[in-house]
């Protein structure tokens, strides 16, 4: 694996000098993982945070009745667990794996040596508040929109416009990351399947591409076709 090539593809790192670069990749280390395998637990005490090389990632929250929240599905070259760096070392979400894929585990204390570097601190900053603005724009996602708003801005952030979609997680967790549940989601596209709106075989998912114009990224909550 170029470790290198990887950190330079990821937004945290691709401004980092040669040298620098070269130095976080001497202190990362390679993990591999198979489709279900867990990376972290929440409240587990964590010494790494994780660059996605390849794959996928599910976080995820589980609430008192026993159901999981999915808080984001981490897409590769993606950062996260960096919260243990700054706030406490317990990881505060559940890490799974949707895929088989390998993640680059960077050290906590290594890290923590780099922010002495005016530039370096200066991007991870920027990167926090990404992160910040996501977790607003999570929030604004589920109150503002209904499942099947959801479900269709799910499918063009994660895959565009690429149809047919070849799907390559399961229907319990898409339902998780829109904030529902499996029956919901199960019930929504048969009726959508009826409406020939969709057909769904196998992995591969087909949407009328008209349809999806009602769920552009600058339409507004509540504005989609069954308004």
């Amino acid at each position: 694996m170029d470790v290198l090539k990887i950190l330079k593809n990821a937004d945290l790192f691709r401004e980092l000098s040669n040298e620098m670069l070269t130095a976080v990749a001497r202190h990362a280390s390679v993990r591999s993982f198979s489709r279900g395998d867990i990376l972290f637990l929440e409240g587990s005490t964590g010494a790494s945070f994780f660059l996605l090389a390849s794959g996928g990632v599910r976080l995820y929250k589980t609430s008192a009745d026993g159901r999981e929240v999915t808080v984001r599905i981490i897409q590769p070259f993606d950062v996260f667990a960096e919260v243990i760096l700054f706030e406490n070392e317990q990881y505060p979400v559940n890490a799974v794996a949707i895929s088989e894929g390998s993640v680059l585990e960077i050290p906590r204390r290594f890290f923590l040596s780099l922010l002495d570097t005016a530039d370096f601190r200066n991007e991870f900053i920027g990167l926090l508040m990404r992160k910040q603005r996501f977790l607003a724009e999570r929030i604004l996602y589920l109150t503002s929109y209904d499942v099947e708003e959801r479900f269709f801005r799910f499918i063009l952030e994660r895959y565009g416009r690429n149809d047919p979609y070849e799907v390559d997680i399961s229907k319990k967790e898409i339902a998780s990351a829109i904030g529902t549940i499996p029956e919901t989601l199960s019930r929504m596209i048969q009726r959508l399947k009826q409406q020939g709106v969709l057909t769904w075989e196998g992995s591969s998912l087909h949407i009328e591409d008209s349809f999806l114009d009602f769920f552009a990224e600058d339409e507004e909550p509540g504005e989609h076709p069954g308004s």
